[in-house]
């Protein structure tokens, strides 16, 4: 069992590595730089709201749904980096590239990638149609977590599963 994790530990540093490093360019460092702000805090909760409050029903079902997932899975989060304090990538290994003011706090699971999945989820559900854009622009969210020196794969992954698994919870539940 060591002997596995150990391989899946070396795996995500290699492809950390591989994206981080190999991948680097202008136009990368501009638009990800940019849009990986979608996954935070303000955003997610700016725009669930705008919707919530501007826009007609069948909107607001999956704004209040997108809300209460992003709310709910900051708990597994919060309480994963309290249990698993990993290191952020740019603070653990030498040479990774990062941009301005990098966050400092532990780097399992991506908070980014947990809300953009919890805040997209319902949408994509409510309406199939817009998954063609909001699928990519999260996965671009968690990607960019990655690019930007701030998370290995894996904890993108985690993001991930909690981020979807929590909004599908709260859409099943939803009276």
């Amino acid at each position: 069992m060591r002997h596995l994790f150990m391989k899946l530990h070396l795996g995500d540093r290699h492809l950390f590595k591989w994206i981080n490093g190999r991948m680097h360019n202008r136009f990368l460092n501009f638009w990800l730089f940019y849009l990986t702000h979608l996954g935070g805090a303000i955003s997610t909760i700016v725009i669930n709201i705008l919707i919530w409050a501007f826009a007609p029903q069948p909107w607001r079902t999956p704004s209040l749904q997108a809300m209460t997932a992003l709310a709910v899975s900051h708990l597994p989060v919060a309480v994963a980096k309290k249990l698993y304090p990993r290191m952020r990538p740019y603070l653990a290994l030498p040479g990774t590239n990062t941009f301005r003011n990098p966050l400092k706090d532990h780097s399992f699971p991506s908070g980014h990638t947990t809300a953009i999945f919890a805040s997209t989820l319902p949408y994509m559900v409510a309406f199939p149609t817009l998954t063609v854009i909001l699928l990519p622009l999260a996965c671009i969210v968690g990607f960019s977590r990655i690019y930007l020196g701030l998370h290995y794969p894996s904890d993108v992954f985690a993001g991930l599963v909690i981020g979807s698994s929590v909004a599908a919870g709260t859409i099943a539940l939803w009276i």
